[in-house]
């Protein structure tokens, strides 16, 4: 049974950030990031803020 970002990998690994943009109707800004994102972190989920937080 193959997962869903497996599925989706199969069908855009081998198209360009402006084809993949097309395909998914977002901007390529998105897409860029999301990839460049994916390849230094590994994922593309929210990370916690860096730093102390805040004095109240």
């Amino acid at each position: 049974m193959q997962t869903v970002s497996t599925n989706i990998c199969e069908r855009l690994c081998n198209k360009s950030i402006h084809e993949i943009s097309l395909l998914l109707n977002i901007p390529r800004s998105t897409v860029s990031g999301n990839i460049t994102k994916w390849k230094q972190l590994g994922t593309t989920a929210t990370q916690p803020p860096s730093g102390r937080p805040r004095k109240k």
